[in-house]
């Protein structure tokens, strides 16, 4: 009878275990020489580009042809090294090469150039200046008064999701005319938040003839103008967009209020519970990580506020309504100040990064102590 084990690797041993030392050692230092090779390149280009030495390139063509060669050796050097498990790792490859080249390089690449100073209006063209546009923003007002809006415009968050509830709460009743007020109701979703600016905030809220401004006058507002005073642009740019992401919360909590289960609320019921203790103490809590994971998204929606604001106000009176991203915007398009708008782009990405993971690691603990 045949020996069925023949082909059979060894106890506690895998494809990776049965190559040669001298394979691994090959594959190895292919891919240590293609990655310091590939990083030569970039150092090399990076020094010439900012001026420190004349060897380089004209062009970042090179770098290109050193990337598809790392991703070559990379390749290769997994099925050298791991036999059948790095055959398998190269299906991943093209999705790990994508990312890097889409998202990691031109991230580095903002940094360097928000390490620059150019400006597309100069014919001097980019020179690198160091920190001198990161000390430039720290002791910008204009900055600094944008990310003092960004903190007012993402606690305005509270008050969208307030109103969200008690909309989702409506509809999610026993009305008449449900199902044609849940349309209703989601019609800004479905809107561009640009085409919303010229509806509402160009033509509705115009400060001469707009329906709100006339109302506002028989209402007894002498000058009606939603945008000449800081507080009140500030204000209607938050009305503004929370008209037009509203029912995105909305439709989140009503599709969590609709998956609750009834038994629930009709023991809450049989127990003598009112409407209000119900609703604090059984739904409330019940609907706190679909609230949660509401309110996350829409305050990376806010993060990202800017069509509006330069659409209605471009950033006025005197910068008042600026949010960062429209602030970036206007450095860009107002100055054409290449250099110093990607200081402000990354620092604010920095931000970003930093405000999210701990709001994620903050909602994570406070739905688990709740529950």
């Amino acid at each position: 009878m045949a020996d069925q084990t023949t082909n059979a690797w060894p106890a506690n041993t895998g494809p990776a275990d049965l190559i040669s030392p001298g394979r691994k050692r090959a594959g190895f230092a292919l891919m240590a020489a293609a990655t310091l090779g590939l990083l030569a390149v970039i150092a090399l280009e990076i020094l010439y580009k900012s001026e420190v030495t004349t060897l380089g390139f004209e062009t970042w063509r090179p770098i290109v042809y050193a990337y598809v060669l790392w991703g070559v050796a990379l390749g290769v050097g997994q099925v050298l090294t791991r036999g059948e498990d790095g055959q398998r790792a190269l299906f991943l490859l093209p999705a790990l090469l994508f990312t890097i080249a889409m998202v990691i390089f031109p991230t580095l690449f903002g940094f360097y150039i928000a390490l620059t100073d150019w400006n597309l209006s100069s014919f001097s063209g980019r020179k690198f200046n160091g920190l001198d546009n990161f000390w430039q923003m720290l002791a910008d007002p204009y900055y600094r008064n944008a990310l003092f809006n960004m903190v007012l415009y993402v606690l305005a968050v509270l008050v969208e999701y307030v109103i969200a509830f008690g909309l989702a709460l409506l509809l999610n009743a026993q009305i008449r005319a449900r199902k044609f007020f849940r349309v209703v109701f989601l019609l800004p979703l479905m809107l561009s938040p640009v085409a919303v600016s010229w509806m509402i905030g160009k033509s509705l809220m115009e400060y001469r003839f707009g329906p709100a401004a006339t109302l506002a006058r028989h209402l007894g507002w002498e000058n009606p103008a939603f945008f000449s005073n800081p507080i009140t642009a500030r204000i209607s740019i938050m009305v503004l967009d929370a008209w037009t992401f509203i029912p995105f919360m909305m439709i989140m909590l009503l599709a969590g209020l609709q998956a609750m289960s009834r038994d629930v609320l009709e023991a809450a019921r049989v127990d003598g519970a009112t409407t209000w203790q119900t609703f604090w103490q059984v739904t409330f809590p019940l609907m706190l990580p679909v609230s949660v994971t509401a309110m996350i998204l829409r305050i990376i929606f806010k993060l990202k506020l800017a069509d509006i604001i330069i659409t209605v106000t471009s950033g006025g009176p005197g910068g008042a309504t600026d949010s960062v991203s429209s602030f970036i915007y206007r450095e860009y398009r107002d100055r054409s100040n290449v250099g110093y708008g990607t200081m402000l782009a990354m620092a604010y990405l920095v931000i970003i990064v930093v405000f999210v993971t701990w709001l994620l690691k903050f909602a994570n603990r406070f739905v688990r102590n709740v529950n």
